[in-house]
């Protein structure tokens, strides 16, 4: 079976950037993404989204420019003030076509 080798970005942050972040990730050219739910500790301790309900887990599969630009985005926005986790893997993606 034929595959094309993408990017997996993963995402996890606080709920309260959910939409901001999907926005962009949608200007800088996902084509698409999983949203789930998304739980557990950190080094951060208590944050005020707290009260917004659970983190959000954000997957994307990409190009290598576009995991980069996801990458810088949120390295220059968002690392100094909130909760964010980001993460790249080598994916292998059979229908790889539909999101490059």
């Amino acid at each position: 079976m034929k595959t094309t080798t993408l990017k997996l970005v993963t995402i996890v942050t606080e709920r309260i950037l959910e939409e901001r972040v999907l926005r962009k990730i949608t200007e800088i050219g996902a084509r698409g993404y999983t949203l789930t739910k998304a739980t557990g500790k950190g080094s951060r301790g208590v944050r005020a989204s707290e009260w917004e309900g659970p983190d959000t887990r954000i997957e994307t599969l990409v190009s290598s420019d576009v995991a980069d630009g996801i990458i810088e985005y949120i390295s220059d926005n968002l690392f100094e003030h909130y909760a964010v986790i980001v993460y790249v893997q080598e994916a292998h993606v059979v229908r790889g076509d539909k999101y490059i």
